[in-house]
């Protein structure tokens, strides 16, 4: 019921959890081999890159290979590392990358129709029957975007202003993309989630 009270909702989300402090030094240890700054560096982002991952595969499994994808290519390419103060960015870019990579290594141009997805495994472990309207909504009627934007905010805990720092994206840009897909959402559960 958290999706479908957070979209429904007028009210900003008080005392919000923020984007993972990572300190960018991190990756200078990953490329040094020390396998516990990868540990640290999971845990502190796992929520936010899963959230992200998700809004570009709209599948739980597909968004859970993508993270492993990511970390690993994290691992092999940390030392690559620029600082630059956007360590969530680089990550980011990690995961599109590779997403747009396989999508056109594997020719799977087109994703299943979205409005099965009450029938679907993707989903299987939401079991709130409103969060699983919410899913759907933001799957079938939200730009990639506008999925992004939410997804980070409503699932990882991110700021607004810290979205749009890690998107690259004026934040009165985001804001606009955030409210909406938000009225987007809202009239599609008003509507009973029945597909146009």
């Amino acid at each position: 019921m958290m999706l479908f009270t957070f979209v429904m909702s007028d009210e900003p989300i008080k005392d919000r959890d923020h984007s993972p402090e990572i300190d960018e030094r991190i990756f200078e240890r990953i490329g040094r081999g020390d396998s516990s700054a990868l540990d640290e560096l999971y845990h502190k982002s796992e929520r936010t890159l899963y959230a992200y991952a998700v809004s570009l595969t709209r599948d739980h499994e597909q968004a859970k290979d993508l993270m492993q994808e990511t970390y690993l290519k994290i691992l092999s390419s940390a030392h690559l590392y620029k600082p630059m103060g956007k360590p969530l960015a680089w990550m980011f870019t990690i995961a599109r990358n590779l997403y747009y990579t396989e999508m056109k290594r594997s020719s799977r141009f087109s994703i299943e129709d979205p409005s099965n997805i009450m029938n679907d495994r993707r989903f299987s472990y939401v079991t709130d029957a409103d969060d699983r309207l919410v899913l759907e909504g933001v799957l079938e009627k939200l730009t990639e975007e506008e999925r992004e934007i939410i997804m980070l905010y409503a699932v990882s805990g991110m700021k607004h202003r810290e979205i749009a720092e890690s998107l690259d994206m004026k934040l009165s840009t985001l804001l606009s993309k955030y409210h909406r897909g938000l009225k987007k959402l809202r009239s599609h559960l008003e509507e009973g989630g029945e597909s146009s």
